[in-house]
């Protein structure tokens, strides 16, 4: 479930119909994120996630080929880590060749475009997590197109993408029929 200003875009199953849906006040102006329109498509015993800021950044490549970060499949068991390879595909688990506390996932997500998320711990959060957003951003194609999607709630996590140069679009919702 996709909403951006004044327009929603639902990926369901043919199963629905677009009365169905318009009969549940589906909109990009919040309908669409609805709990009972949510729940209602998703069934009984689905998953779903919660609702995310989706925001958009460019890819900076580094001219020269060099990266900060460096593949660490060693934290490929980190929740984050987990949580990015069970919604999104082709996942690579990035962190500092030296510190086990800041992790970011490149991976393919929404509508197959990159998809960036990322962890420090809360010690480390701010300048940090900004340094890490931007570290990540270098590791993908100069100007590739890049989402993020972080909980309106997680303030931390939101004022470090907005510092690192991403811009809100939309909000997302996923969820899973049982």
């Amino acid at each position: 479930m996709l909403s951006f200003t004044g327009h929603a875009v639902l990926a369901v199953s043919a199963q629905v119909t677009d009365a169905e849906i318009d009969a549940w006040g589906a909109d990009g102006f919040g309908g669409a994120h609805d709990p009972r329109l949510i729940s209602a498509l998703a069934g009984d015993g689905a998953w779903i996630d919660s609702l995310d800021a989706l925001l958009v950044a460019r890819g900076t490549g580094l001219a020269d080929g060099s990266r900060r970060l460096v593949p660490r499949p060693d934290l490929a068991a980190h929740p984050r880590a987990l949580f990015a390879s069970g919604v999104r595909d082709e996942v690579a688990v990035l962190g500092y060749p030296d510190d086990a506390t800041a992790i970011a996932t490149v991976s393919r997500g929404v509508g197959g475009l990159h998809e960036l998320s990322f962890e420090v711990e809360p010690r480390r959060r701010g300048g940090a997590g900004r340094q890490l957003v931007q570290d990540a951003l270098s590791s993908l194609p100069l100007d590739t197109l890049v989402v993020a999607a972080v909980a309106p709630g997680n303030a931390a996590s939101l004022r470090t993408l907005l510092a690192a140069g991403f811009a809100p679009i939309g909000s997302m919702q996923l969820f899973s029929r049982a």
